[in-house]
């Protein structure tokens, strides 16, 4: 309670710019999912204006945003929104980067956490699971493809691998479709019905950095950007970091 109340203290230094209030759309990535929900409400607090999120996959995202959606701010991964500013479908004048989050382990909330501590007890543990599983849709599915391939255990990883579109990592944990799953750090502990084994290995680690930005047609220019600018604000990074995410 106290942390939402400070945000909504620091994130009016943003919204003053914004004189009328307005409504906007965001489009967040899954992996800020709980902090975009904390975020959200504190600045309509300040601003006056009204958030409606959309979150799903950065992948889902960008099919919808390439497919016509109308949208005001856009929260991706930085590959998939610098790509979009090219396409000149956002602004890149009003981009920041906001946080980072790496990939991490996540098994059933009652389940023993796995020896994951570096490279050959990764590998070791991998290969002992039943199964194991990741999303087509999501940024971690080739991260954990390439470091299988540089563990020499694509072969074998792949005929465990339960590849998931509709629902997270953590979620199909939870619900006993695989025994292990990998996804982003902060996406895990959104999830109270798995649990975080741990990050990669440091040697085996990825990191995805997010980035948000106005849509380039938005008819409410000024409160898109004001919600852009307040995601770099103190008060956001420490709710971002309380969710897993490293502000940057």
């Amino acid at each position: 309670m106290i942390l939402r109340h400070s945000a909504a203290a620091v994130l009016m230094l943003t919204a003053l710019s914004a004189a009328q209030a307005a409504d906007i759309t965001v489009f967040g990535t899954v992996a800020a999912k709980s902090a975009l929900e904390q975020i959200a409400p504190a600045f309509e607090a300040a601003s006056g204006h009204k958030v409606k999120l959309r979150i799903a996959t950065t992948g889902e995202l960008k099919a919808e945003i390439d497919k016509g959606a109308t949208f005001d701010v856009a929260f991706l991964t930085a590959a998939a929104l610098d790509e979009l500013i090219q396409q000149g479908k956002l602004d890149g004048a009003g981009k920041v980067v906001v946080a980072r989050t790496g990939v991490g382990v996540t098994v059933a909330k009652d389940a023993p956490k796995p020896a994951i501590g570096n490279a050959a007890e990764f590998r070791r543990t991998v290969l002992a699971a039943r199964s194991v599983t990741y999303s087509a849709q999501g940024a971690t599915g080739p991260t954990i493809k390439k470091i299988f391939e540089q563990l020499g255990i694509t072969d074998a990883m792949n005929a465990k691998t339960v590849i998931i579109s509709k629902i997270t990592a953590p979620q199909a944990v939870a619900a006993g479709q695989a025994e292990m799953g990998f996804t982003q750090i902060s996406e895990i502990l959104d999830t109270p019905e798995a649990q975080l084994a741990g990050p990669l290995p440091p040697e085996l680690q990825v990191y995805s950095t997010f980035s948000a930005a106005p849509s380039a047609t938005t008819a409410e220019r000024a409160a898109a950007q004001a919600f852009v600018n307040a995601l770099a604000q103190p008060a956001a990074k420490a709710i971002l970091k309380a969710r897993g995410l490293e502000p940057q």
